[in-house]
């Protein structure tokens, strides 16, 4: 099988092989039976270490990722923390300067105490990465398109440089999906996800993932997932399942959507810049068309009238929900300087207080359209 949506679909997804059932029933024990001391029945001794169903999500993720391994976490913040568990004290760790929040508050409360230091760089400018590593510099972290300014990076460059200077190359793919963009493909080690996004797709499941093609790198990661223990739950494995069986055909819609939101936003005299990859004059976006295959359901925009005016914006919507969180089938709104990276808020990694994040779902264009239009009309001129 090597069609995307077929592997969606069909692997670690085989019918039950006692009932027949066409989808595979949820394994909910915590331990399993063994023969004698050690020698568990199955696979599985303790569901800490594995468990059925968790097993069939991290093949079918995995096999769309095109890594051998995968591994399924509580969190997309569990996911990151025990890739980080990788590095000792004394090491050092690249970051986006516009990363996610929760990930720059991990690094910056948990790890930098711990003695794992790290640098904000502009990734965007792979040169940056270069300039900016140190001699104790072990791991690179990056989010391409990025959280929430839609900046690009040239993974094939910056996988080159992190592998020459002997780092762990680690790519955020969340925004991008497998579907749209494969990074171990364009030289990363390592992949990490929240499956609370795009992959489970309906905001009722929190998960994380990580895809790992390298045989000793996987085994370091399943030791410190089994040692640390923030494992996907056999109900969440499930749910996050199902919703990766439909990711292609909901990112074709929410992808078509998006387009025609960021070009049309630009038209309106409220909006000062919009933030989309899949517009021409976006300084990515000639890398973002090398490396996926569509630009994504994600779009940002500044308002002209700064902070006010944004967070005016996000509670004069109707269709689209003001809530934190992205990537499912209801469309969302949000202020990302008082929201998702508040707690950059005041430092270089700042977010501009006059931008507004969008997901875009799966609701009738026009509707989205009319309800933009709207909320963007009552701001005061």
């Amino acid at each position: 099988m090597t069609g995307f949506e077929t592997r969606a679909v069909h692997v670690g997804q085989e019918p039950d092989p006692v009932s027949g059932a066409v989808v595979p029933p949820i394994g909910l024990s915590t331990t399993f039976a063994q023969t004698a001391v050690g020698v568990p029945v199955g696979p599985h001794d303790y569901a800490r270490a594995g468990n059925p169903t968790r097993d069939a999500l991290e093949r079918q993720i995995a096999s769309l990722e095109g890594a051998r391994h995968g591994f399924a976490f509580a969190s997309g913040l569990a996911a990151i923390d025990t890739v980080l568990r990788l590095l000792v004290p004394g090491d050092h760790v690249l970051l986006p300067h516009d990363a996610y929040g929760g990930t720059f508050r991990l690094l910056d409360t948990v790890f930098r105490p711990a003695g794992i230091a790290s640098d904000p760089v502009d990734m965007s400018d792979p040169r940056a990465v270069e300039a900016a590593w140190r001699s104790n510099t072990r791991l690179v972290l990056v989010e391409s398109p990025s959280n929430p300014t839609l900046s690009i990076v040239d993974l094939r460059a910056v996988s080159e440089i992190g592998r020459a200077l002997g780092g762990i190359v680690v790519v955020d793919n969340t925004f991008a999906t497998p579907y749209l963009q494969r990074p171990l493909e364009l030289g990363a080690h390592v992949v990490v996800h929240s499956l609370t996004k795009y992959l489970g797709g309906h905001s009722d499941v929190l998960g994380g993932f990580v895809a790992v093609d390298d045989d000793e790198l996987a085994e370091r990661v399943r030791f410190r997932q089994k040692a640390v223990g923030a494992v996907l739950s056999p109900f969440d494995a499930y749910l996050t399942s199902r919703g990766v069986k439909t990711l292609a055909v909901r990112l074709d819609r929410q992808c078509d959507t998006a387009e025609y939101l960021a070009d049309l936003l630009r038209g309106h005299p409220r909006v000062r810049k919009v933030l989309h990859p899949g517009l021409p004059d976006h300084p990515g976006h000639d890398i973002a068309k090398s490396q996926m295959t569509r630009f994504g359901g994600m779009l940002s925009f500044v308002l002209a009238g700064g902070r006010e005016a944004a967070e005016q914006l996000v509670t004069r919507t109707g269709v689209f929900t003001l809530a934190e969180s992205l990537g499912a089938v209801e469309s969302l709104i949000e202020h990302p300087a008082s929201m998702t990276h508040a707690v950059v808020s005041g430092t270089d990694l700042g977010v501009d207080p006059g931008l507004v994040r969008l997901s875009v779902g799966l609701e009738t264009l026009s509707d989205l359209t009319e309800d933009l239009w709207q909320a963007l009309d009552s701001l005061p001129a």
